[in-house]
């Protein structure tokens, strides 16, 4: 199992978000700021399947918009391993 920390501009968030709930990934929301100019990003907490990792990655990169600044990137993401996933 791995755990997809996603962070992506605020403007991203609802198309992002709609577009992985819609594909079956269940995704948990987090306000977030960064950025130089302490802009507002969405940090996306995603946990799947390792088979699931590369649609996730491909889905989130075709509908995230293009950056507006040649520093910028539509979306940073960390993949992490889980070694325990428990639902209380």
């Amino acid at each position: 199992m791995k755990l997809l920390i996603v962070i992506i501009r605020d403007e991203d968030n609802d198309r992002v978000s709609a577009a992985l709930t819609e594909q079956g990934y269940r995704v948990t929301f987090i306000a977030s700021t960064g950025g130089f100019f302490r802009s507002g990003r969405a940090t996306l907490l995603i946990g799947l399947e390792d088979e699931r990792v590369q649609h996730a990655l491909d889905l989130i990169r075709s509908v995230a918009s293009e950056p507006k600044q040649d520093n910028e990137h539509k979306a940073t993401v960390f993949v992490l391993n889980v070694s325990e996933f428990v639902q209380l």
